[in-house]
């Protein structure tokens, strides 16, 4: 029996969603180098102490600040200072960048999750089976994966546990994370729905969510990559392209 190909939407939707990822891939290391520092709370600045630091462009670590004032007597006062390094900046085309391409995402992910829902797409393709969760066929698979023993490319949704367990990870929790953090470092956004703030511990602390989430993504990327090209690069590329 032919093994199923795959949709015509869900190939658009790939590729799309690859353009958005490439665009927010780029624009947050843009922006991740003109503040590399990542805070828990409500707020954070260069002169309030980080939760973690990522070593990446000039601004990283350097301690360009001259009189340095604190806002009131209070212990743990807010403070203010004059700035004596020059930084850094390319916020500007970044951030609006950024925002054009998490709106590309938005917007596909939703007619993907969607249609994934009517034609259950979900249920059949990435739902493990129980067949597929024993104790052996987890085994016998984690295995393969270790030796990077892939079987070869099928041109279709012929998905592994491992691999639907990867694709459900994303799919259903890392992308709304990623997206419902980044509407909640939007001051319009929370504006409106000031309950996101509640949700993810304030703004800064979205911002270092959104953060790990966008890594975690890079790692399944690169974890992506390998897999295709282990399992017949061109062969994949035709599945999600041609389908010949």
């Amino acid at each position: 029996m032919e093994k199923p190909k795959h949709k015509a939407w869900v190939k658009g939707s790939h590729w799309f969603v690859t353009l958005s990822f490439f665009i927010l891939l780029v624009t947050g290391f843009e922006m991740t180098m003109v503040h590399p520092r990542f805070y828990w709370g409500e707020v954070g600045n260069d002169l309030t102490p980080a939760l973690f630091e990522v070593p990446v462009s000039i601004n990283y670590k350097h301690g360009g600040w001259d009189q340095i004032t604190p806002f009131s007597d209070e212990p743990n006062s807010p403070v203010t200072g004059v700035r004596t390094f020059d930084i850094f900046n390319q916020n500007s085309w970044g951030r609006s960048l950024h925002f054009l391409g998490a709106w590309i995402l938005v917007l596909v992910g939703l007619l993907y999750l969607i249609l994934g829902i009517l034609t259950k797409h979900f249920s059949k393709h990435l739902l493990p089976k129980k067949k597929e969760l024993s104790s052996e066929a987890i085994k016998q698979e984690f295995k393969q994966h270790i030796n990077l023993k892939i079987p070869p490319a099928t041109f279709g949704p012929s998905y592994s546990l491992f691999q639907k367990s990867a694709y459900l990870l994303v799919i259903f929790f890392l992308f709304p994370v990623m997206i419902l953090t980044g509407f909640t470092m939007s001051p319009g956004i929370t504006a409106a729905y000031p309950f996101l703030l509640k949700m993810f511990f304030g703004a800064q602390s979205a911002r270092t969510i959104h953060f790990l989430a966008s890594f975690t993504l890079v790692l399944f990327l690169l974890v992506h990559l390998v897999m295709i090209t282990k399992s017949g690069f061109k062969n994949q590329l035709k599945g999600m392209t041609t389908g010949k």
